[in-house]
């Protein structure tokens, strides 16, 4: 390492390269047992010591408090144990000798990060977490501290996990780095033989070679989509203005809700546009609609919604799914279904 700081810990020779990033963001996408908790509590200790900013505050996240409680709190006090003069191992935090502090997190409480500032953070596991912990609560606690993050994880099909890797490729402001165990070397061939002989294709290409297109085990269509992509059958498409887009939509609240943009041209179904948060109003998700009519000139069709659209709730006033939505579109324009068929929409 290039830092002067002196650590009980020697890096893995994969994650070398990732102490001394200039980038301000990272994303590794690592296979099982190559060390990256470790690796990555190392990193924040090594900043919070080099960084030397006044009141300075890190995070570790990991999906679950327990977790990062059972798994990362006896790294973080082992390896920071020669410049720690305090550490508080009920609220998982220890502080340095320059007075910047460490803290371990669970994204099952994001509450518990409001009203803090960050100068770093390391979200661990990311495609276990939902995707709103990021953009609402972790990104804001960054900002007037111009503070860096790293995203290191696992995959789990498509995700918010794989958005973030996928963006971050086409982008010079990010370090990136793929870890798969067939070319780090740092597990022995004979236990690669054995795990693959005892795990089904997609579980091992899943936790051992970073594949994001292995099927999730108990996934619809997991094998049909694996196949298209590796056919290249996946590609981009544009917006035909001599067809209308509909949408289709999965309604949720404290799970997700999901809308998909798409048309039918001469009887070929194009996606275009997904979208999918929680926590969110009707008046949002029917501003994205307007925003995606402004910005991209959408002329709409069909907005096809679930039977579930019929129920009224309190938290509305009374008032339908349906009811809110056709506030602000032509109820003509809505259909109700309860399973969307390829003859539905053409």
């Amino acid at each position: 390492m290039s830092s002067p700081v002196k650590l009980k810990y020697r890096p893995r020779s994969v994650f070398e390269d990732f102490h001394t990033r200039k980038q301000r963001w990272a994303v590794i996408v690592a296979h099982r047992r190559c060390g990256k908790t470790v690796a990555c509590i190392n990193d924040l200790i090594v900043k919070a010591l080099i960084e030397n900013k006044k009141h300075a505050q890190y995070a570790y996240i990991a999906p679950f408090y327990s977790q990062a409680k059972s798994v990362a709190w006896r790294y973080l006090e082992r390896f920071s144990e020669p410049f720690m003069t305090k550490a508080n191992q009920s609220e998982l935090w220890v502080e340095l000798v320059n007075g910047a502090r460490i803290r371990l997190f669970g994204a099952d409480n994001p509450d518990a990060l409001r009203g803090n500032f960050l100068d770093g953070v390391v979200m661990d596991e990311m495609a276990d977490m939902k995707p709103s912990v990021w953009g609402e609560i972790i990104r804001p606690l960054l900002a007037d501290r111009i503070g860096w993050a790293t995203f290191i994880g696992t995959p789990k099909g498509h995700n918010a996990f794989y958005d973030i890797f996928n963006e971050a490729q086409k982008n010079p402001n990010w370090y990136v780095k793929t870890l798969r165990a067939d070319q780090t070397n740092l597990l022995p061939q004979s236990e690669l033989d054995d795990a693959k002989a005892s795990m089904s294709d997609n579980q091992y290409e899943q936790e051992f070679l970073c594949s994001f297109e292995a099927a999730i085990v108990g996934a619809f269509y997991g094998q049909e989509m694996r196949r298209i992509t590796d056919l290249e059958r996946i590609t981009t498409v544009d917006y035909d203005p001599m067809f209308p887009c509909h949408t289709a939509w999965d309604l949720g609240f404290n799970d997700s809700t999901s809308i998909w943009w798409f048309q039918v041209v001469y009887g070929e179904i194009r996606v275009l546009d997904h979208h999918s948060s929680n926590g969110q109003s009707i008046p949002y998700y029917t501003g994205l609609l307007a925003q995606k009519e402004d910005e991209f000139g959408y002329k709409y069709g069909t907005h096809w919604l679930p039977h579930d659209a019929r129920a009224k709730t309190l938290a509305s006033g009374g008032k339908s799914i349906i009811e809110q939505i056709s506030a602000k579109i032509d109820i003509k324009h809505i259909k109700i279904v309860t399973t969307l068929t390829l003859q539905d929409v053409i």
